[in-house]
């Protein structure tokens, strides 16, 4: 096992998956299958009509898959994993979102980030912001401590 494969020791960071991350966990998890399915939909019945917009909402349900197992991986890696999938959607989001209100020709049809994700009521936007938010916050809280130890030991 690989030192990036261990799980987290006590005292160090605790899960990103306890607590209020469970709901950021159910969040991207609604994200990924809503995108994905959507994606493979448009991508199947009519790609010719605005293949970048459709390349754009696969790439995006693949980003919130990755989110999800990042989330729900208690390790180092996990976290890594996560922090990853979170800066790539936020930086996608805004630039997709610029993009589409800059050159709306750029995509005929709304892929998942365009216009900062509006046709998800803005929550592709929101969503990296709690996600690293999340990460961080839970890298400083001090992990349950274990059934038999003793404080100060």
């Amino acid at each position: 096992m690989s030192v990036a494969d261990e799980p987290e020791r006590p005292g160090s960071a605790s899960r990103t998956s306890s607590g209020p991350g469970r709901l950021l966990v159910a969040l991207y998890a609604i994200f990924a299958v809503a995108a994905t399915s959507r994606a493979a939909v448009q991508i199947v019945t009519r790609f010719d009509e605005a293949p970048v917009a459709y390349l754009l909402s696969a790439l995006a349900g693949v980003v919130y898959i990755v989110a999800v197992v990042g989330l729900t991986r208690p390790s180092a890696a996990g976290r890594r994993v996560a922090l990853i999938a979170c800066s790539a959607e936020l930086v996608g989001v805004v630039t997709v979102g610029v993009l589409s209100i800059v050159d709306e020709g750029l995509f005929p049809d709304e892929a998942v980030w365009s216009d900062f994700g509006r046709g998800y009521f803005f929550l592709p936007l929101v969503l990296p912001v709690l996600g690293l938010f999340w990460l961080r916050r839970s890298a400083r809280e001090p992990a349950p401590a274990t059934a038999g130890s003793a404080p100060g030991r």
